[in-house]
């Protein structure tokens, strides 16, 4: 059975402070799909994304989104006051009708339970963005929208993310939609690309847009043949901060420094 199509964009144009910013620019997500858009600074990935989410109208084109449709948004970024005293719990109590039960479901089932009553001016980065991907899953979504879900992450805090986001996806069924600059690892944790650069420069599976001439004048060759189709495997796994952890203990391993 096809899977059923959570949302479709045809030939999308907007213009902004008389510039295009998006030309002509057509896609399809379906669920329990991952299709992460890639292009440079500027190149219309949040304007995209904004249109999609009908936070933004375009000049002309169409989005249709399917009934009721559920949609967990993760920002790429966060900025709280530091004078402002915001517990992790109390923010994710801001969703409406969220319970303090619900929350800790979310933050356990993301791997970050532990920063519950930590204040949020005070979590790591990878802390952050997972506390936002349970904010993000709060509302049970059917197609859940990503906006550089790893800023601010090093690799090895990057890799458990996309590994989480995909066994999200994996459980839930749900769709995601994912926005990056960042070839090196995207391209291995994603179902199907689309290049964007203003317009849809090419799209299709991870392999095929590599080396696609129009991916690779985008990003250069040195880009298409060392980071598009990029594979880690690795038999450890990682804390919020990229440590290492032992595989029996899950204690911090003999190399961090951050414990």
């Amino acid at each position: 059975m096809k899977p059923s199509v959570l949302l479709r964009a045809e030939h999308l144009n907007l213009s902004l402070s008389e510039q295009s910013v998006l030309i002509d620019v057509s896609l399809e997500l379906a669920a329990g799909e991952i299709v992460t858009i890639v292009g440079p600074n500027g190149s219309g990935k949040t304007s995209l994304v904004r249109v999609l989410l009908g936070l933004l109208e375009s000049d002309s084109g169409s989005v249709w989104r399917a009934p009721n449709l559920r949609i967990g948004y993760m920002p790429q970024k966060l900025e709280v006051h530091s004078t402002l005293p915001l517990s992790v719990l109390r923010f994710l109590r801001l969703v409406p009708g969220v319970s303090r039960d619900d929350v800790i479901s979310a933050l356990t089932e993301v791997g970050a339970a532990k920063v519950l009553n930590s204040p949020l001016q005070r979590i790591s980065g990878g802390e952050l963005q997972r506390v936002l991907l349970a904010r993000a899953l709060l509302r049970k979504p059917q197609l859940l929208v990503l906006d550089e879900p790893v800023q601010g992450v090093d690799v090895n805090g990057q890799l458990e993310l996309y590994h989480l986001i995909g066994q999200l996806r994996d459980r839930y069924g749900c769709g995601v939609l994912m926005i990056s600059h960042d070839l090196h690892l995207v391209m291995r944790a994603t179902d199907r690309v689309i290049c964007l650069n203003r317009h849809v420069c090419c799209s299709g599976l991870p392999e095929q847009v590599s080396s696609d001439p129009a991916f690779v004048e985008l990003f250069g060759s040195r880009a298409a043949s060392d980071l598009a189709v990029y594979h880690h495997d690795h038999d450890h796994k990682h804390d919020l901060h990229g440590c290492v952890l032992t595989p029996k203990s899950h204690q911090h391993g003999p190399d961090c420094t951050h414990a």
